[in-house]
């Protein structure tokens, strides 16, 4: 019986493996494009396969709002065939959606009673109605749902947190998924390694084909999460993939690399392509400098994307000056491609053991700011 996990490589602390899941297998370190609401902005499925996206999210949250998991499943039969995906998808507990997006919300044993920030209607999200909506939606992984505390937090609010989050997760395990489904525990506990490896030890308890990081990025300072990653990833059990949720900048996601992890999702490409940044070998760019009014020159000079070369920096320019829906889109896609090939590129530095020769190039070339 084929693992649902393998480690192909490791360079140092990072490693290449694969992911095996009845879409598809997902070869690690990944980046995960963002579908909130069943679709990756500015995007369709066949830009995204043009990339080679090999997993996408989609948000349980959103989901259940608009337009419902019941009709999603009855008009699809899950989220892949509602948004004609064929390959992996990975959704979110809609956790921190419930805890971030709500005007109020109160949290219980039960779960997390909220408004909605659609129409201020009440709803009640817990461990079993989060796995509801996710077995409707059959993404090939789902995550456990947990409390997302906003840091800082005092050391007390946190183990609080953290102790509720493992009651979730044991109900979350309990609850029947469809046989393509896994299932994947969050660890919790801030900055704390005390916590983070007494959740992670009781997690591995209950028995999770995944772990994932959630809670940073909220508020902690980036050299704090830095410090943590590198202290505490290589801890985590080698024969299970290892995710940071939510995180982030490409620098951010390259150290997350190096310190051992293997997925990693982020609304920033997407988000700040809308607001014209571009990722650059050499920095981001923002494409509404006056400076750019008349560049000729693509984004990126010697990147690959083959899209957004075909279009100098003044015409995007000018796209967005005037509102244009194109300028968003060649950035989207122009971003995501930066990503892709950044973790491509990562991978393949780790199956030939340079990556921390790959990292230190790409680290000094991305904060030249040569562009900007």
């Amino acid at each position: 019986m084929t693992r649902f996990y393998q480690c192909e490589a490791e360079s140092n602390k990072a490693r290449a493996g694969i992911i095996h899941t009845m879409h598809g297998d997902i070869q690690t370190p990944i980046f995960m494009p963002v579908g909130t609401r069943a679709s990756v902005k500015c995007m369709d499925q066949d830009d995204l396969k043009e990339m080679n996206a090999q997993i996408i999210l989609g948000n349980t949250y959103h989901l259940y709002l608009r337009p419902g998991h019941e009709l999603i499943e009855r008009v699809g039969g899950g989220l892949h065939g509602f948004m004609n995906w064929d390959r992996p998808i990975l959704t979110d507990s809609g956790g921190f959606q419930v805890f971030s997006l709500s005007a109020l919300n109160k949290i219980s044993e039960e779960g997390v009673v909220f408004q909605s920030h659609i129409d201020g209607s009440r709803h009640m999200i817990g461990p079993e109605k989060s796995l509801e909506i996710q077995k409707a939606l059959g993404s090939d992984i789902v995550m456990c749902f947990d409390e997302c505390p906003a840091l800082p937090a005092t050391k007390d609010r946190l183990r609080e947190s953290m102790e509720l989050t493992l009651r979730w997760a044991q109900r979350c395990k309990d609850y029947p998924l469809k046989g393509h489904q896994s299932l994947f525990g969050i660890i919790q506990g801030g900055l704390h390694k005390d916590l983070r490896t007494e959740c992670m030890e009781r997690l591995d308890a209950i028995g999770f084909p995944g772990l994932a990081l959630g809670g940073l990025s909220v508020g902690e300072k980036n050299e704090e999460m830095q410090e943590f990653l590198d202290d505490f990833v290589h801890t985590m059990p080698k024969d299970r993939p290892r995710y940071l949720m939510g995180v982030g900048k490409p620098l951010d996601v390259l150290y997350g690399i190096k310190c051992g992890l293997d997925m990693f999702d982020c609304v920033l490409p997407t988000r700040n392509a809308r607001n014209g940044q571009a990722f650059t070998k050499y920095g981001p760019i923002n494409v509404k400098k006056e400076k750019f009014k008349e560049d000729k020159l693509p984004l990126d000079p010697e990147g690959y994307c083959a899209f957004s070369q075909k279009y100098s920096r003044a015409y995007i320019r000018h796209l967005f000056n005037v509102g244009e829906y194109l300028g968003a889109q060649i950035l989207t896609y122009h971003n995501l491609w930066f990503y892709m090939e950044m973790v491509r590129n990562a991978r393949e530095a780790i199956l030939q053991g340079t990556f921390d020769e790959f990292y230190k190039q790409f680290y000094k070339d991305f904060t030249s700011n040569r562009w900007s």
